[in-house]
């Protein structure tokens, strides 16, 4: 399977069919709403808003799984995400990235991309830091780590691009303007 045979549910129950962004560079990423990483919406919604008609779309998949940092309910998230960070791309329903209990779309994205680190810099140090207590063995296998982790997903539906949190939005932002 590739990444257009999956899809993920939105908040009103239906399904959004990845096959629906056939031929468009697409950002998946797991969001939290009280994450210290949660300014990332602002300059996920400028390229948002500065690639869309490019042919650039966000699947945004709130989660909740990183020290409980996504407590509202699906309604509340959007509140929050349109009022502080004028978010226009859509929210998928709140869902695991991580576990059993993970949703597909996840389980192949870890697959096609594991983690390669965190990079250099205060917030790299402070993830690896904190991290350490939680998995040990971290550094060794392809779970998410933490809240805004990102995909990149080329107009041919190849996963070529994971961005930790700590990764600098301009990078993410360079990169996917190559691909456009």
């Amino acid at each position: 399977m590739g990444f257009y045979d999956y899809e993920v549910e939105r908040p009103d129950g239906t399904m959004q069919k990845m096959a629906d962004f056939e031929g468009k560079v697409v950002l998946v990423v797991n969001t939290a709403t009280g994450c210290g990483f949660t300014p990332h919406y602002e300059p996920m919604e400028t390229m948002y808003h500065d690639f869309h008609n490019r042919g650039f779309e966000i699947v945004d998949v709130p989660c909740n799984q990183f020290a409980g940092q996504t407590p509202g309910t699906d309604e509340e998230i959007h509140e929050f995400c349109t009022l502080k960070y004028h978010t226009e791309f859509p929210q998928m329903k709140k869902a695991d990235v991580n576990g059993e209990n993970a949703i597909p779309l996840y389980k192949y994205l870890k697959s096609e991309k594991t983690f390669e680190g965190f990079g250099k810099g205060p917030k790299a140090f402070a993830m690896g830091a904190m991290l350490k207590k939680i998995d040990k063995d971290y550094k060794n296998n392809s779970e998410i780590k933490w809240n805004f982790t990102k995909f990149v997903i080329n107009r041919d539906g190849d996963v070529v691009a994971r961005f930790e949190p700590t990764a600098d939005m301009k990078d993410v932002r360079a990169f996917v303007e190559k691909l456009l």
